[in-house]
């Protein structure tokens, strides 16, 4: 398809009641050689976190946003990432993790957000978490108040970005000592990959493929 197609919230909750799309979907945005192969080492029990890919309405188109991490973080140092964390003992569950981290990087109130549904969890070697995404939906643009210690820049990208082809590139980097081929989507100067990437794939796909379901009704 290589029209961008306009997005609605119903959209995204039709694309979100479909049957998850395989793994392929999302390493088709990881480096390759991935580190520690596509999945999590058997009988491994990683540390835990929840992350959000939070969407709403800016002049009607929808948008997700992003952060650059500070230098001061532990892990993924200056790289570009979905607001979450690492879950906490009080934390009941992963979506509350993945609330708590949002309300605390971004300073922003979570509990009239519409959670909207999970994507499929992910195992990142190189930090040792496994990371449960969500969906979420506010009816407004957030009034962001960003933690300066955790979070560097504050970015947003509307999906018909996300979807638009030219969006994804990849190019040879060196990391950890080896050539690997990094595929990243590319947001004006900012190079999302890694992980993140990997998120935004899957929920990539299951976009694309639930309005081309619809266009051939």
């Amino acid at each position: 398809m290589n029209e961008v197609p306009y997005l609605t919230l119903n959209d995204v909750r039709r694309a979100l009641s479909r049957p998850r799309p395989e793994l392929e979907a999302l390493l088709r945005m990881a480096t390759q050689p991935r580190p520690g192969g596509a999945g999590l080492p058997l009988g491994h029990s990683p540390k835990q976190g929840g992350v959000l890919l939070l969407l709403y309405p800016i002049d009607s188109y929808l948008h997700l946003v992003l952060t650059r991490r500070t230098e001061q973080v532990a892990n993924h140092k200056g790289q570009i990432s979905l607001p979450g964390g690492a879950r906490e003992p009080g934390d009941h569950s992963l979506l509350e993790t993945a609330l708590r981290e949002t309300r605390e990087e971004l300073g922003i109130r979570t509990d009239q957000l519409q959670v909207l549904g999970p994507l499929t969890s992910l195992y990142i070697p190189p930090s040792d978490y496994c990371i449960q995404p969500y969906v979420a939906y506010a009816d407004a643009r957030p009034d962001f108040s960003p933690e300066p210690t955790e979070v560097e820049e504050l970015l947003e990208m509307s999906l018909n970005h996300l979807l638009d082809p030219v969006t994804r590139e990849e190019e040879i980097w060196e990391l950890r000592g080896h050539p690997v081929v990094v595929p990243f989507y590319r947001l004006g100067e900012h190079k999302i990959w890694g992980a993140t990437a990997m998120v935004l794939s899957e929920f990539e796909v299951m976009l694309r493929r639930s309005y081309m379901g619809q266009q051939q009704r």
